[in-house]
């Protein structure tokens, strides 16, 4: 059984490592062996964070700003400069923004879109060598997009472009899934609510209600997160490709 789950001695890239579901599964990874890369935009937070996860294994802080192809390009250069393989690519990297329907404009779209979508084709795209190198039929490459449950039900909050994101990874998780096949599985996680700062305010308002509304009755924990993530990765889940997984209490599914 510790087999069947182990990720140890695999290379992993986490985007938003360095803050909320990116870092608990980064965390996770560098606990369960992993040799793990975090990329975040601020240099300095994912510098930091690095060397605080480092005290538990390995991490290496990779800083970029995915919402534009050629940082992808980039962080893809850095990444395969560094490594001729890589057995796990965690898209986490992601953004939100919420207004009123009479306020929501272009830039609002622009912002959610650029990262939470086309970040997401582009670096796994550019990352194709690396995972295609590190792939086999018996234990493929990975690639685990974070979705959301906003992308399978319709949010309480005016968060139109985050969950139209949203429903586009997971949609754009099966269309990968079936292009890079068999050597590569594509999944996605739908997380329902988890303490991240994307979550804080939403949570400081509504978090006793949102914890009673799940069947579950509580919040996400990060060991939630990084079991699901590591699952993913590991030999367990070697079987699984195309699939949305709601991590969320039955908020989305029996709520």
């Amino acid at each position: 059984m510790t087999d069947l789950f182990s990720i140890s001695g695999k290379t992993a890239l986490v985007t938003g490592g360095s803050r909320g579901i990116g870092l608990m599964i980064a965390e996770g990874f560098v606990r369960a062996g992993a040799k793990v890369y975090i990329s975040s935009r601020k240099a300095d937070v994912c510098a930091e964070v690095a060397e605080s996860l480092s005290a538990l294994g390995t991490c290496i802080a990779l800083p970029a700003d995915l919402s534009t192809e050629d940082e992808c390009r980039r962080l893809a250069a850095e990444v395969a400069a560094r490594e001729p393989e890589l057995h796990i690519l965690v898209n986490n990297a992601g953004a939100t923004w919420g207004a009123p329907i009479a306020e929501f404009d272009d830039a609002a779209w622009d912002r959610t879109l650029d990262l939470n979508v086309k970040g997401v084709f582009h670096l796994t795209k550019f990352l194709l060598p690396q995972l295609e190198a590190a792939g086999t039929l018996d234990d493929p490459a990975r690639v685990i997009n974070i979705g959301s449950i906003d992308g399978i039900q319709v949010p309480m909050l005016e968060t139109y472009s985050y969950s139209a994101s949203k429903a586009a990874v997971h949609q754009l998780t099966r269309h990968l899934a079936k292009r890079l096949a068999p050597t590569i599985t594509v999944n996605a996680v739908a997380p329902g609510p988890f303490e991240s700062k994307m979550m804080a305010a939403t949570l400081e308002a509504f978090g006793d209600s949102i914890a009673e509304s799940a069947p579950l009755k509580r919040i996400g924990r990060p060991d939630d997160m990084a079991g699901i993530a590591i699952f993913l990765a590991s030999r367990a889940g070697a079987y699984l490709t195309g699939t949305i997984i709601p991590v969320d209490g039955g908020i989305a599914t029996v709520g």
